[in-house]
């Protein structure tokens, strides 16, 4: 027995940490299901299959903004790190879509502003477990613990304003391709919310969904300060009937 990022570095021919760093994104599988513990033991002769991450793409640059498609499992940081501009909001790692940095100050504290006055459209779409029948709104308060480089939210009556509007598109079997406008951006507000109404985005195992190969949250359209970006669903979103 090994730990499986050693194993993984001998498979690959890279680093320890380099294989740590793939295991902990979520890309790497082993006879079929995902590595989720680096350190953890498996059998010698165990194989890996790596998920490829997708590219980085532009969706829109002008003097002022800049409107990228986040890949699943690239951290918002990591965005703003190779396009060397500070980030306007965030996407949580597995969340892919479109994410806005700014190339102006004073463009980033109007852009600020609007989203602290709930002047910002932002459309996600989720594959959920469940059936979801009928549109819902959910304005259910949200608290934020956060500990170390982590953060966990739920309902809470302590907790901030928090509204979701939720659409079914197409049900299959017992899943639900959802559309979700929200007028708040609270931490995980999304998972939260749709957990609440007994149904969890798939693959996000922290709010009550069953593992997968991604957490099936896209953020497909942000409007702000009179722009207006959208990112196609990936490939995974679009097969979803298959």
């Amino acid at each position: 027995m090994e730990k499986a990022y050693k194993l993984l570095a001998g498979q690959e021919g890279i680093s320890n940490r380099a294989a740590k760093d793939l295991i902990d994104r979520g890309v790497v599988y082993s006879g079929g299901k995902k590595v989720v513990v680096a350190r953890g033991e498996m059998s010698g002769d165990s194989s890996f299959k790596i998920e490829k991450i997708a590219k980085i793409k532009t969706i829109f640059e002008d003097d002022f903004i800049v409107a990228v498609d986040k890949p699943a499992f690239v951290t918002s940081e990591e965005v703003a790190l190779e396009k060397k501009l500070p980030l306007l909001h965030r996407l949580d790692k597995e969340t892919s879509g479109v994410l806005l940095l700014t190339k102006d100050d004073e463009f980033r504290k109007k852009a600020v502003d609007a989203f602290k006055k709930h002047e910002v459209l932002k459309e996600y779409i989720a594959i959920v477990e469940g059936r979801v029948a009928e549109a819902v709104t959910i304005n259910a308060p949200i608290i934020t613990i956060k500990k170390g480089s982590t953060a966990h939210s739920r309902i809470s009556s302590d907790g901030k304003e928090a509204i979701s509007h939720i659409e079914p598109l197409m049900i299959e079997g017992k899943r639900t391709k959802v559309k979700v406008t929200i007028e708040t951006g609270r931490t995980h507000q999304i998972r939260v919310h749709l957990k609440s109404i007994a149904a969890p985005i798939q693959g996000d195992t922290e709010y009550g969904g069953r593992p997968y190969k991604r957490m099936m949250l896209h953020a497909s359209k942000i409007e702000l300060l009179g722009y207006s970006f959208q990112s196609k669903e990936p490939e995974d979103f679009t097969r979803f009937v298959l």
